[in-house]
């Protein structure tokens, strides 16, 4: 568990300075009459990691995480079976959206998730695998205008299109 913490801080540290020098190509400033550089925004997140990361080498150092601390291993045996269903699942998810787009894959996903992984309720389950697609759509079809994949089902969608557009 100990070299899994710093392991991922590292990893993540490395991430956030690679987004950083990526997002100065835009822009990161304030620029008058304008608003946010286009690189601001993924700068500063990027920065604000890196630093949440050299936060979480500092304590490891000192010893003053529970992990850092911790002699046990950083999967058990029974870990990694769920993990294996949930890398299973969502390789099926990511592959459905070619074929009944991400509108139907991610609520089959949420329902296999919630209900079968998380052993929750059927309300719940289905609530949380209905109002996920749908904020979705109305968040990136309708206020963003981005299109995401819907494979075989964007028939479906185009009465939606003619209310909404």
């Amino acid at each position: 568990m100990r070299r899994a913490e710093l392991l991922m801080a590292l990893v993540l540290g490395a991430f956030s300075a690679y987004l950083m020098v990526k997002s100065a190509e835009l822009p990161i400033g304030w620029i008058p009459d304008e608003g946010p550089g286009g690189g601001a925004f993924p700068f500063w997140l990027a920065f604000g990691m890196l630093l949440c990361c050299v936060w979480i080498v500092a304590r490891w150092v000192r010893r003053k995480s529970p992990p850092s601390r911790s002699t046990e291993p950083y999967l058990a045996v029974t870990t990694r079976s769920t993990i294996i269903r949930v890398i299973v699942a969502l390789t099926l998810m990511i592959g459905a959206i070619h074929f009944i787009g991400i509108y139907l894959s991610i609520p089959l996903f949420l329902l296999y998730y919630v209900r079968v992984m998380g052993g929750h309720r059927w309300p719940l389950s289905v609530a949380v695998s209905v109002i996920t697609p749908v904020a979705s759509f109305f968040f990136f079809e309708i206020a963003l205008r981005i299109t995401l994949p819907k494979g075989y089902t964007e028939p479906l969608f185009y009465p939606l299109y003619d209310i909404f557009m």
